[in-house]
């Protein structure tokens, strides 16, 4: 039997719909009035200088567990004690959503969706770090068809039974959902489910995206 024709695009949230805390550190500073330069980690984008995502990659700590003690020292900078993921983003970039929507996000996301190329988000923390209100602040999001946030499911990717709510969301075989995530570790889940999947690279969005779009003879002009 030959490979299903893939038919749905999964996106992970942050990282690969927005841009990174990482990458928006000005942005950060400036509306929590921190002198320019003061935030000096930038995982994935220069490991050497932060030991805490280093861990994290060798699955020391969780993903949550990295930026909860990133909340916390941002909070200690800003003289509160911050202890919800939740806090720290929407200080840092709550206000104006769409100003943290990576371009080539906007610009994938619509061409599948106009292609008729259905739409999933698989998120581990969509409405825990942004908060129930964001959806409805952000309007790109009602492009999509389902959204599965492990902030009610309490089932975090990697588990296989993550990405099998999604398939159960669309009503389709995962093996027809093609995954886009930024985390290796997620990449790898998904693939152990049969999914055809893009190891999403935040240093290089518009090269990920356009692969993501080739599953489905798409391309990103």
């Amino acid at each position: 039997m030959s490979p299903l024709k893939p038919q749905a695009l999964v996106l992970d949230f942050g990282g690969v719909v927005t841009r990174t805390l990482f990458e928006t550190h000005a942005l950060t500073e400036q509306a929590l009035g921190l002198p320019a330069g003061k935030l000096r980690w930038k995982g994935p984008f220069d490991p050497g200088s932060d030991p805490l995502w280093r861990s994290m990659q060798r699955d020391e700590i969780s993903e949550r567990d990295y930026w909860t003690e990133r909340t916390r020292e941002v909070g200690a900078l800003v003289g509160e004690n911050w202890t919800s993921m939740q806090t720290f983003v929407q200080r840092a970039r709550g206000a104006e959503p769409e100003k943290v929507v990576r371009p080539e996000a906007d610009q994938a996301i619509r061409t599948a969706y106009a292609a008729g190329v259905r739409l999933a988000i698989l998120s581990n923390e969509l409405d825990l770090f942004y908060g129930a209100d964001f959806r409805q602040r952000l309007p790109l999001l009602s492009l999509f068809e389902a959204i599965v946030d492990a902030t009610y499911t309490k089932i975090l990717k990697p588990d296989a039974r993550a990405y099998a709510m999604v398939g159960e969301a669309l009503r389709l075989p995962l093996s027809a959902c093609v995954f886009v995530d930024d985390q290796k570790r997620n990449v790898d889940g998904a693939i152990a489910t049969g999914m055809p999947t893009v190891h999403f690279d935040v240093a290089r969005p518009a090269q990920s995206y356009a692969e993501a779009l080739s599953h489905f003879g798409l391309t990103l002009s």
